[in-house]
């Protein structure tokens, strides 16, 4: 078993697996969901991205939980080391936003936890998820997780799959709560009153129209868009149904006839970059869109071509448009060409935003 972890490539993994066992002893300890700050969640979904190799369901991999306990169980305050790239957490290069995160998973849930090994000897471990977070000048933050919380991290046996931009592309961390809890319930959905999601979330609507129209109707539209999995809603007095619903990404063209390799797509930004006048720093959103979601690269690429074909139609030359100028040009056929879509027919204002 590693005791070490790192990203080895800028290529980060589509979709992560969260634990079940995880999940509800972390996120949503006695049925009701911590108040975890965007950042924060930033963390910990790099944290299980990096030891994604490791995970494993211990009824396939018997042997595998047999070297877990060898390496991290034998004896009290066991941890492994982390060294996660510091705008992973705060793209912005906010030194405070990186700071704050780790701050707030050293102090959360800290305190003693026992376990036992497959010999029933007690482990004992202090902490909480992480401890000893050392800031690094260079871009990296490196810091412990015990042996505690990384078995629930990497020992598996009910999990579900969560996207992992899901933490850039939703900025309100109560929406990616939710959807960390829609990918538990049954798939004929669930009921629950009005008080109880209250508790649940921490939030305090006085009527169950106020929840569905000012939490769910904005959440769903968050999942619409940056999700494979969203919902619907309805409700009756003050006992709310929620059913999931999948979401089908937009797939009417090859993904291979656009760059998909990081050298590819950084060629490609470049070209932008210098030919319309963007500035990455101003235009952050059609940056990162553009390198780290594959469908919303490829809506850009086929409103590219709508765009230089609507510029020779016009006698226009596209270089014309510098800037914000060329992005709004962009922006306006991506609503066309998703709305084309059969995704954009049921959903016709979950088009992505690159503005």
């Amino acid at each position: 078993m590693r005791k070490n972890f790192e990203i080895k490539s800028k290529i980060t993994h589509d979709r992560i697996r969260l634990g079940n066992h995880f999940v509800d002893d972390f996120i949503f300890d006695d049925a009701e969901a911590a108040d975890i700050p965007v950042n924060a969640l930033r963390v910990i979904f790099n944290l299980i991205s990096i030891i994604s190799s490791e995970q494993f369901r211990p009824e396939d991999r018997p042997k595998q939980l047999s070297l877990f306990d060898e390496e991290f169980e034998t004896s009290n305050n066991v941890f492994a080391s982390v060294k996660i790239q510091n705008s992973k957490i705060s793209p912005s290069g906010s030194t405070k936003q990186v700071i704050g995160a780790y701050e707030f998973l050293t102090k959360f849930k800290m305190g003693w936890y026992k376990s036992l090994n497959s010999q029933g000897k007690e482990i004992k471990t202090f902490g909480g998820l992480i401890s000893t977070p050392s800031y690094d000048k260079r871009g990296y933050t490196t810091f412990l997780v015990s042996s505690y919380w990384l078995k629930k991290l990497l020992v598996i046996p009910e999990y579900n799959y969560v996207l992992y931009n899901l933490v850039y592309n939703v900025r309100n961390n109560k929406h990616i709560i939710f959807a960390i809890w829609l990918s538990k319930i049954p798939e004929n959905g669930t009921s629950l009153k009005l008080s109880t999601f209250n508790n649940k979330f921490g939030l305090n609507y006085k009527t169950a129209n106020d929840f569905c129209f000012k939490f769910l109707k904005p959440a769903r539209q968050n999942l619409n868009q940056y999700n494979n999995l969203s919902f619907n809603y309805r409700y009756k007095a003050d006992l709310i149904s929620i059913i999931p619903a999948k979401i089908k990404v937009i797939s009417e063209i090859e993904p291979s006839e656009y760059p998909s390799k990081i050298s590819e797509i950084s060629k490609r930004l470049s070209y932008f970059r210098k030919r319309f006048g963007l500035d990455e720093d101003k235009m952050m959103q059609f940056f990162h869109q553009y390198r780290n979601i594959p469908q919303t690269r490829i809506l850009i690429e086929k409103s590219f071509k709508r765009f230089i074909k609507n510029c020779r139609l016009r006698r226009l030359k596209s270089t014309l448009f510098q800037g914000s100028d060329f992005l709004k040009e962009i922006q306006k056929f991506i609503i066309e060409l998703y709305q084309e879509s059969r995704t954009g027919k049921l959903l016709p204002n979950s088009y992505p935003i690159i503005i």
